[in-house]
C-alpha cells in the first residue's frame, strides 16, 4: 500500500502545485519615455519635416554607475532611422552620444520611430529613444 500511496501523493502535490493563476506583470522596459513630455531627454520631436529631408539628433548617454558600462548594440525600428554610438565603453562618469538620422523619404503625416540601445547594465539593459516628426509634402 505504501508503494502505491507515495507515488500518487507526490504526483498529486506536483500537479496541484503547478495549478495556480499567475498575476500578470506589466512589461518592464527601462527608460521608457513619456512622449507627452517634450523636455524628455529620451524623446526628439523634429516637428514639421519636408518629405525627403534627412534630420539628425544626438542623444546623450552618461554612465552614472560605479563600473564600466558597455554598449552592446544599437538598433532601430525601421530602415528610415540610422543610429551610431561614438563610444561603446564608458568608464564611470563618462558620456557619449547616440547619433540618429531619420530619412523622411516615403513618409507622410505623423511618424514615430524607436532607437534601442542595449547595454550590459543590470539596471538599464535596454534604453529606448523615440524620434517623432510630422512629414509634409
Amino acid at each position: 500500500m505504501a508503494k502505491f500511496f507515495l507515488p500518487v501523493l507526490l504526483s498529486s502535490v506536483l500537479i496541484l502545485s503547478g495549478c495556480y493563476t499567475l498575476k500578470p506583470q506589466a512589461p518592464v522596459e527601462s527608460s521608457l519615455p513619456d512622449s507627452s513630455n517634450k523636455d524628455n531627454p529620451y524623446l526628439k520631436d523634429f516637428g514639421l519635416v519636408k518629405a525627403g529631408e534627412v534630420v539628425k539628433h544626438s542623444f546623450l548617454i552618461k554612465n552614472d554607475s560605479p563600473r564600466v558600462l558597455k554598449i552592446k548594440n544599437v538598433t532601430t525600428s525601421c530602415g528610415c532611422a540610422v543610429s551610431e554610438v561614438k563610444n561603446k565603453s564608458l568608464n564611470p562618469g563618462e558620456s557619449t552620444f547616440v547619433d540618429v538620422k531619420f530619412d523622411s523619404q516615403g513618409y507622410s503625416g505623423t511618424v514615430r520611430q524607436f532607437v534601442y540601445l542595449s547595454t550590459d547594465s543590470l539596471d538599464e539593459s535596454l534604453i529606448k529613444f523615440i524620434i517623432e516628426a510630422n512629414v509634409t509634402n
